[in-house]
């Protein structure tokens, strides 16, 4: 039983002409399965229509308590690790909030200012063993869980048939979503899910495996686009390994822009607009190179700001802990054992050849850990998690294969980071799931193709059938 949350504070202003957005804080267990271990801090901002009406008086009138108790909609942000951005700055807030909703978008545990995890943040638990079992916390277990707290703390006052919410979930959102369905359905009016049906599986090595196929198919498609960077890429890879992994520090010094972590660039080739992002970056260190024979501190800096590894190391932490449940099921550095069986991604062999340097994608390795500062720091905590054998269940097949809560998924095909198959197994698996899927978009599409996908899933919500 999930108690409500502690509101610990609200305060509300208005976007001019937009929307009321109140910043909400509030007080949760770490571990809801022992709360005595402590508390920690979520935060949360919520948006609905501003509106003065015509007739308004200049003093202070009591705001109608049907638009207080509007119907709910809590968004999931993808990652994992990543925080939500203001209502006011997201493309389809207005969509939902014309809907008839209330939008909440909440900072995920660890992210943003919901007692965010970093390598200071940690060390404030203990040791690297405490700061492991402390990271076990922050999966869409405790996830849903945190909204289930504030669901009950945000509807106490709504009448009984009106405390259910609804959920939107991008790409782990969409994982958080589903866990949500498996453990704590009650308190879920619909679900809304785009690229982010998860794999139902107990571990992460096959979610890799094809990971690989897709990253090199779209290896394929970018040199198709940009043939002239198969020698560009070459040239940078060979500077940046001149003297050894460390030729180019970062930060101070306390990294390196290794050719592999200039090669995780390829981790953007899965969105709208990812090869050409990418392209700029690579055209640019290539240009100082002839310019200068060196990669000048501006170059260096835009490519360490397009990597948010240090600045949100719960995506390294637990990206492949994500998919583990159960017993005996440690990660073990997964994309990094199942390397061997692709050797094109093997940039080393490929370096002096006329073949292209792959980009890697959405992996983790443990070189991370010795290049990026922040994630240098917390190696103990890094290598601690991939060993970690005993993982909380995170789906209820059989819950879902019952589910009565309305689903609406957006599948992506060509979807580098979710796998289309896997997707539509559990699409299939989740009962009443309705999938919109597409050939025309990518996993990001919620952002650049807002409303294109949010047209196809509130069709099928509308719809009847004939």
């Amino acid at each position: 039983m999930i108690q409500a949350a502690k509101i610990l504070e609200q305060r509300s202003h208005l976007v001019p002409g937009k929307l009321r957005i109140i910043e909400h804080f509030f007080q949760v267990p770490r571990d809801y399965s022992n709360p005595s271990s402590g508390t920690i801090q979520l935060f949360a901002r919520s948006a609905r229509k501003a509106e003065k009406p015509a007739d308004y008086a200049p003093s202070n009138i009591p705001e109608d308590p049907k638009k207080a108790q509007l119907p709910w909609l809590v968004y999931l942000q993808g990652g994992p690790g990543f925080e939500c951005r203001s209502p006011q700055n997201v493309a389809w807030t207005q969509t939902i909030l014309d809907k008839g909703y209330q939008v909440l978008m909440l900072d995920q545990r660890g992210t943003g200012l919901s007692t965010a995890i970093s390598q200071s943040a940690l060390q404030l638990r203990g040791d690297e063993k405490v700061q492991a079992e402390y990271m076990k916390s922050f999966r869409a277990d405790s996830i849903v869980k945190d909204c289930e707290a504030i669901r009950k703390a945000l509807t106490a006052d709504y009448p009984e048939e009106k405390r259910k919410w609804s959920i939107m979930g991008q790409s782990f959102g969409g994982f958080c979503c589903t866990t949500y369905l498996s453990f704590f359905p009650e308190g879920v009016k619909e679900a809304f899910v785009f690229g982010g049906l998860p794999p139902l599986r107990d571990g992460p090595d096959e979610v890799y495996e094809r990971l690989y196929r897709r990253v090199k198919e779209r290896n394929e498609k970018y040199y198709e686009k940009y043939p002239e960077d198969v020698e560009r890429v070459r040239r940078v890879c060979k500077l940046l390994g001149r003297f050894g992994d460390t030729t180019v520090r970062v930060q101070g010094g306390e990294g390196y822009l290794s050719a592999r972590r200039f090669l995780q660039l390829g981790i953007f080739f899965g969105k709208h607009g990812g090869f050409d992002q990418v392209h700029e970056l690579v055209l640019r260190a290539d240009t100082d190179l002839t310019q200068f024979g060196h990669l000048t501190r501006p170059t260096v800096l835009a490519l360490e700001a397009a990597q948010s590894f240090d600045s949100n190391v719960i995506y390294a932490l637990l990206h492949e802990p994500l998919y583990c449940q159960g017993f005996n099921n440690a990660p073990n550095w997964s994309a990094e054992r199942l390397l061997s069986r692709f050797p094109a991604f093997n940039y080393t062999e490929t370096l002096h050849s006329t073949d292209p340097i792959l980009f890697t994608g959405e992996m983790i390795y443990p070189f991370m850990f010795d290049c990026y500062p922040e994630l240098k720091k917390l190696k103990a905590v890094g290598y601690a998690l991939a060993e970690e054998p005993d993982w909380p269940r995170l789906y209820d097949e059989e819950q879902l294969k019952r589910n009565e809560v309305p689903v609406y998924a957006a599948v992506y095909v060509d979807d580098m980071y979710v796998d289309f198959d896997l997707s539509m197994e559990t699409a299939r698996t989740i009962r009443g799931c309705k999938p919109f899927v597409t050939n025309a978009m990518y996993h990001n599409a919620i952002g650049s193709k807002t409303d294109d996908v949010l047209k196809e899933i509130f069709a099928m919500r509308d719809d009847v059938i004939d």
